[in-house]
This record gives C-alpha cells, structure tokens and sequence, in this order.
C-alpha cells in the first residue's frame, strides 16, 4: 500500500497517554513512587529504551510485578496525574489535526486507561468536542472489548475503523477486535516494535494523522 494513499476510515478510535498527550515523561518521573507503593523493581535509566521495545507483560517480568498488581499501579499512576496541577501538555498539532479529522466527517472515539477527567483536562472543552465516544479507565489489557462497544454504538462496521496507539497491548487488542491499527512514531512505544508486530498504518508525524480522512 501506497503510505501517502491509505483508505478511508469513518471511525478512529485514539489512545490518550502517548498518542494525544505527551505524558511519557511523567510516566518516567512517576516510576519510582510507584515501585515504592507498590513494591517492584526500581527501572534504571538504561532500561527504559528496553521498556519501549517490549510489551506490558514483558515490562512487568522486568520489574517483577504480578499481573494482579497491574490495576493498581494504574490507578496510582491516574491519581498522580490527577494530582499534577499544570495536567500534561497535548502533542504540538493535536488540536488541529482532531479538528480536521471531524470536519472532514470521521466519528473519533477517546480510548484510554486512563480517567476521562485527565484526558479531558489535557484536551480541554474545544478538543473534548470533536470526540463522540469516550471511554476511560479501560484495563490496559482489556481494551478489546472497549474497542467493540464502540464500533456497536456507532453502527460503523469494523472495516472501516482504526485504532490510533503507541502499544503492542493496543494493537493486539484492535486486531482482535477487527479492526485496524496506526502506530504513532511519538509515544510510548518504540514504531519499529509496533511496525513489526502488524501495525497497519505507520504515522511518523502528527499531521499525517489527516491521511486518515483522505479517500485513496
């Protein structure tokens, strides 16, 4: 497939930390405080590279935390950003680009395990509009059936929806869904990672984004 030429989709569905928000640097701030809380593995500094190449699973063997313990830190991760006073800041282009995106007819849905008030404070009421569906506080492993809840509120069928991510999780879980998936270059995860696990549309920029609107 032509990069500059995908097909259309009617409906994409945007992760939030990482994708839409640059909160990556928070996340690395936050780590110690939650290995303290919550008792695993401090992460060296020369381990975060690694962290962006794995998955989640493969994360938490890494810093030894039991999946039951994945909600947990979650949650005090949500709460810690709650706390931050100044929020964290949207990538440069995020507003205009959603803006487009739903002038151009595409339904956005907001996908995320973090809390929709964060997502909503980071977005603000002028971003917040463009979004049709918003789903918060999704298990980082359990996205799939989010994904699916909103393809049947939409009545948009699976072929022409995508999920914008930085993940392998969120990948997996669009995939499993059915639908396709487009790996931001800006986030979490590192895009040759998520190019090698399927990634179906590669974004290395934020106004690339616009493709997406964009008959073939």
């Amino acid at each position: 497939m032509d990069p500059t030429s995908p097909p259309p989709y009617r409906l994409a569905l945007f992760d939030f930390d990482g994708t839409l928000a640059d909160s990556f640097p928070f996340f690395v701030e936050t780590l110690d405080e939650l290995a303290r809380r919550h008792r695993f593995k401090p992460v060296k500094a020369e381990q975060i590279s690694l962290m962006r190449r794995q998955d989640v699973r493969q994360n938490m063997r890494l810093v030894g935390m039991p999946l039951w313990k994945l909600p947990l830190v979650a949650a005090s991760f949500i709460s810690l950003m709650k706390s931050r006073s100044a929020g964290v800041p949207l990538f440069e282009g995020i507003g205009e680009t959603l803006a487009f995106l739903r002038g151009q007819g595409m339904t956005l849905a907001l996908l995320t395990s973090n809390s929709v008030d964060n997502a909503l404070r980071a977005l603000g009421p002028a971003n917040a509009d463009h979004f049709s569906y918003l789903e918060g506080g999704s298990s980082i492993l359990g996205k799939q059936a989010r994904i699916r809840r909103v393809l049947s509120r939409s009545g948009i069928p699976a072929a022409q929806a995508i999920c914008i991510g930085d993940q392998i999780s969120d990948l997996r879980a669009a995939h499993a869904a059915g639908i396709a998936f487009g790996a931001v270059a800006w986030g979490y995860g590192e895009l040759e990672s998520l190019r090698e696990a399927g990634a179906n549309e590669i974004f290395l920029e934020v106004a690339q984004l616009r493709r997406m609107a964009t008959p073939a």
